[in-house]
C-alpha cells in the first residue's frame, strides 16, 4: 500500500477550506500542490468535458487518463477526440490487460450480465490501479447529487488503500450547474446526455433514465450494483487477475 503525501487531519482541513471555493480555485491549489504527480480520470462524461476545459483556462498542465474497458459508446470516444482537437491535451489510454473476446475466453462471454463486479475490476479498477501509479493525487468529476452512494463526497478525501488524495471540484454542483457551464463557455460534451443518459458508461450496461430519476439508475439497471468500484476502496487483487500494462 503506498503512503499519502497528506495525513487524514490535513485533508480534512483541506475539506473545510474547500468546501466554499471555487472548482477553479481548488484545481489551482491542486494543480501547484502536486505538480506532475497529479493525475486526472475522464471517463467523457460532461464532468470530464468541464474540468478538461477549467485546467484549460487556469493553465494548468495535468496527466489526463483514460480508462478505455474496450465497450465504451462511440459518443464516447467522439467527445475524447472533440476535447482533444479543442484544448490540444494529450490523454494516456490504459486499457485492461485482456480484450473483452480474451475476457469471454477466460471468464465466459458477457461477464458484465453474470458478475459485473468481477467484469468492473477487470477492465476498470485493475486498471486504475496502473494509472494512480507514481501519483500523489487524482482528480475526479464526483458529484453528491449523482446518487446516495456519493451523498457525503468531500472537495479533498483520502483514499488511503491507493495513497492518493482525492482531489473533487464538482461536488456541489447539479445537473444544471454543469450543463450551464458546458453552454456557456461553449464546451464540448458526450452528446448522449442529451438523449437521456444522465450518466455514461459502458454500453452494455448503461441505458437513459426518465426525468427525476436518481442520475446512475441507468447504471447497471435491474441490479443493486450502483458503483464500479473506482470510487470504493480499493480490494486486494485476486490472482487469477494479474494486470499488466499493454
Amino acid at each position: 500500500m503506498s503512503t499519502a503525501p497528506l495525513t487524514a487531519s490535513e485533508v480534512d482541513e483541506l475539506a473545510v477550506r474547500f468546501e466554499e471555493r471555487t472548482p477553479q480555485e481548488l484545481l489551482a491549489w491542486a494543480a501547484d500542490r502536486f505538480g506532475d504527480r497529479i493525475v486526472l480520470t475522464c471517463s467523457w462524461q460532461f464532468q470530464s468535458s468541464v474540468l478538461v476545459h477549467m485546467l484549460h483556462e487556469l493553465g494548468a498542465t495535468v496527466r489526463i487518463v483514460e480508462l478505455d474497458t474496450g465497450l465504451l459508446f462511440p459518443e464516447t470516444h467522439a467527445t475524447r477526440e472533440a476535447l482533444i482537437e479543442r484544448y490540444g491535451i494529450t490523454v494516456d489510454t490504459i486499457r485492461p490487460q485482456r480484450t473483452v473476446d480474451e475476457q469471454a475466453l477466460d471468464e465466459g462471454p458477457e461477464l458484465w450480465t453474470r458478475q459485473p463486479d468481477r467484469c468492473c475490476e477487470l477492465r476498470k479498477v485493475l486498471p486504475l490501479m496502473r494509472a494512480l501509479d507514481g501519483m500523489d493525487a487524482w482528480i475526479t468529476g464526483i458529484r453528491r447529487e449523482q446518487s446516495p452512494t456519493r451523498a457525503n463526497a468531500r472537495p479533498v478525501e483520502l483514499d488511503e488503500t491507493r495513497g492518493v488524495v482525492k482531489i473533487q471540484p464538482l461536488v456541489t454542483w447539479s445537473v444544471e450547474d454543469v450543463m450551464g457551464y458546458l453552454y456557456a463557455h461553449d464546451v464540448p460534451f458526450n452528446e448522449l446526455h442529451t438523449r437521456g443518459y444522465r450518466s455514461i458508461g459502458c454500453m452494455p450496461c448503461t441505458q437513459a433514465v426518465l426525468d427525476g430519476d436518481d442520475e446512475r439508475s441507468g447504471r447497471w439497471a435491474g441490479t443493486d450494483k450502483i458503483e464500479c468500484g473506482l470510487h470504493l476502496p480499493a480490494q486486494a487483487v485476486p490472482e487469477s487477475a494479474p494486470d499488466t500494462p499493454s
